[in-house]
């Protein structure tokens, strides 16, 4: 009982920590006029699941793409509007080259190393703000999660007693880093806040805003109605600057 009682304990106090280091809106910038749609695009981490969806809907919308990645064989995407260039986030050189020419990012940048830590997405993330400031890129959309900032603890029980505290609180830790670092830059950008992620079809229904998720049930949501939701996001400025769920 005292064990238990102890882990509860802890993934509540996880949920505070997440709760106060990721981002919290402040208000939403409506108000600005909406940006010219961009016809040039960069995406990162283009071979994950919701990364792959952004590429194949963007060349749907008409957009020219490039995808930066660490191994172009894994995406498996054949199109004469994108252009596939190798390169690592944390590799400042390769992604001032890929950044050359943009028009807006969209980042769903993500690992595998859960057990370990690491600030891959905020160190890499850093380094895409840095070389978007340098070329002038203005529009920045990037995933992150339900579960950080103003949304802590809206991924459902499931996740916030079992799936964080024990599988992902290394990785969530360096989201909330992740979120301060796009706050505190000079770019103008979205955050959006997937639920759990599914490879399901895109239905084109999403809840979206400040309230989304459930404090007791797992919310979920497919990475291609996230694509859809951060692709229509490059030319509103509903969510400017804030970081709005989704599911």
């Amino acid at each position: 009982m005292t064990v238990l009682i102890c882990f509860i304990l802890y993934a509540v106090f996880l949920s505070i920590g997440l709760a106060r280091s990721g981002h919290r809106s402040r208000g939403l910038r409506a108000d600005e006029a909406p940006p010219q749609s961009p016809t040039r695009v960069l995406i990162i981490g283009a071979t994950g699941g919701t990364g792959r969806e952004l590429v194949a809907q963007a060349l749907e919308r008409g957009l020219t793409v490039t995808a930066l990645v660490r191994n172009p064989a894994k995406l498996q995407i054949d199109h004469p509007r994108l252009t596939v260039v190798q390169g690592d986030v944390l590799d400042a050189a390769s992604l001032e080259a890929a950044m050359h020419g943009q028009e807006a990012v969209l980042c769903a940048l993500g690992h595998k190393r859960y057990f370990h830590p690491t600030r891959i997405l905020s160190e890499g993330t850093a380094n895409i703000v840095r070389a978007m400031e340098t070329h002038g890129v203005r529009r920045l959309v990037c995933e992150t999660s339900l579960g950080i900032g103003d949304s802590a603890g809206r991924m459902g029980l499931y996740y916030s007693l079992f799936v964080l505290p024990l599988i992902l609180p290394l990785y969530f830790w360096d989201k909330t880093r992740q979120e301060r670092v796009i706050a505190g830059s000079r770019v103008d950008w979205v955050i959006v806040r997937p639920a759990a992620l599914t490879n399901g079809p895109r239905r084109g229904r999403l809840r979206h805003g400040s309230r989304v998720g459930s404090l007791v049930w797992t919310v979920r949501v497919s990475r291609a109605d996230v694509a859809a939701f951060m692709l229509d996001q490059l030319a509103s400025n509903t969510y400017l600057r804030a970081a709005p769920g989704v599911a």
